[in-house]
């Protein structure tokens, strides 16, 4: 019998931090409490650019970005946000989305496999995945379960279950 395998990957669904963003921008339109501040949110290039007036209204564009990406089922573990940023008289926080699993990352969860998988089970790099393989479907499960009760420090998804 064939082995049975997934692959491991870290991908972002574009559309739903694009509805989160737009739901963002509504919320702060709506609300009091940044009524005549400046507060957008919105995209520049591949970042996120949210600005207010003041410090404490832009981190709190960012908690309502949080909540928004957490509520359409993306990881806050995909969402690299700086620090804010004074520039000129309004406060500026830039946000990236990271996709993909460095291969210091692949060779980590390679290696808890290795260490605290089933026996059998095999991992191999492949550019920013990782695809393991094994005989046994159990064991596959067994592995998923274990990745899941790690805390690793990007998102991952398990897709291609053969």
């Amino acid at each position: 019998m064939a082995d049975s395998s997934f692959d491991i990957v870290s991908k972002v669904e574009k559309q739903e931090v694009d509805n989160a963003i737009n739901q963002t921008s509504r919320e702060i339109a709506t609300r009091y409490d940044f009524k005549n501040v400046g507060a957008t949110i919105g995209w520049t290039g591949d970042k996120i650019e949210m600005k207010a007036d003041g410090e404490e209204r832009v981190k709190a564009i960012l908690d309502i970005l949080q909540s928004k990406l957490i509520a359409r089922k993306v990881s806050l573990k995909a969402l690299d946000a700086g620090e804010p940023q004074l520039s000129g008289k309004e406060y500026k926080i830039f946000a990236t989305i990271k996709e993909g699993i460095s291969q210091e990352d692949a060779k980590k969860v390679s290696k808890i496999i290795r260490d605290e998988g089933p026996k059998g089970v095999k991992a191999q790099i492949q550019g920013d995945e990782l695809r393991v393989s094994s005989k046994s479907r159990d064991d596959l499960q067994a592995v998923q379960v274990l990745l899941k009760g790690k805390d690793l420090d990007f998102a991952v998804q398990f897709v291609n279950y053969r």
